[in-house]
């Protein structure tokens, strides 16, 4: 049984990212499965869930902009790559620890997090098995070129880290059933979202509608289509076929209570 694989959570601002990853390690622990959260937001003032570790142990984005005067765009920046420079802090804590799953909460400036390459050399670092949990902002997915973008922005990441990827739809009870239905229909029926797209260009008078296009086309060419899972960590939807889709990722299916009395087996052999 592969051990301790590493989710990361990866979303823009307000999408519902720490709200997931808290749901998840709830859903986790109700189930009688071990996890570990991490949470990488020096910015956060708050998280929804209690962290295992946390980066505000070492920094927070306040005493940064306190010692460096900075405002809280370029503390943002600087916060981002003394996540690097504390990786052998986070590293040694993680290596200790026997889990099933590392749940890795990361800041909430996605785009910091996605092109800084001290967040490559992070996750570079902390190796093993690794997945993200890229989080689609449902109230940004409603117009076809809100859906795209965030579909690109997924992808971009995705190869920029090069891990296997899960688009979900994060704060899906948020959205009205008509416009949930419409969003999971673009999701699956790119010719669909073609014409949706080509329609909301000639509405807005959009003059880069090839350029849309050819976004989609890249999408499409690279498989980045397909089922987009509705995720309320309100409701708990959702949070059990993320689960589904890490264990036919990384087992082949097989439940972790299944593997379980491997894992007896080995702590037998470990004790002779």
């Amino acid at each position: 049984m592969t051990k301790g694989i590493k989710v990361y959570f990866i979303g823009t601002a307000g999408s519902g990212k720490s709200s997931l990853c808290g749901a998840f390690k709830t859903w986790l622990k109700s189930k009688g499965f071990d996890c570990f959260s991490v949470n990488l937001d020096p910015g956060a003032e708050s998280i929804s869930y209690e962290a295992d570790l946390d980066i505000r142990e070492w920094i927070t984005l306040y005493d940064v902009m306190e010692e460096y005067g900075l405002g809280p765009n370029g503390a943002q920046i600087v916060c981002a790559d003394l996540l690097a420079v504390n990786l052998p802090k986070i590293k040694k804590r993680m290596d200790q620890v026997k889990t099933n799953y590392f749940l890795i909460d990361t800041p909430g400036q996605m785009e910091l997090f996605t092109f800084r390459s001290s967040s490559k050399e992070i996750i570079t670092s902390l190796g093993g098995s690794a997945f993200m949990i890229n989080i689609i902002d449902s109230l940004n997915a409603t117009t076809p070129y809100g859906l795209t973008s965030q579909l690109m922005l997924s992808a971009i990441t995705q190869f920029r880290f090069g891990l296997s990827a899960l688009n979900v739809l994060g704060k899906s009870d948020l959205l009205k059933k008509e416009d949930l239905d419409r969003i999971l229909y673009w999701a699956e029926n790119t010719g669909a979202l073609y014409e949706a797209a080509i329609e909301e260009s000639r509405e807005h008078s959009n003059p880069h509608l090839e350029l849309g296009i050819g976004f989609l086309r890249v999408l499409e060419d690279n498989e980045t289509f397909g089922r987009l899972i509705p995720v309320s960590s309100k409701s708990g939807e959702g949070v059990e076929d993320i689960y589904n889709v890490l264990q036919q990722t990384f087992e082949g299916g097989e439940d972790l209570d299944q593997a379980a009395p491997e894992k007896e087996e080995q702590d037998e052999y470990d004790a002779e």
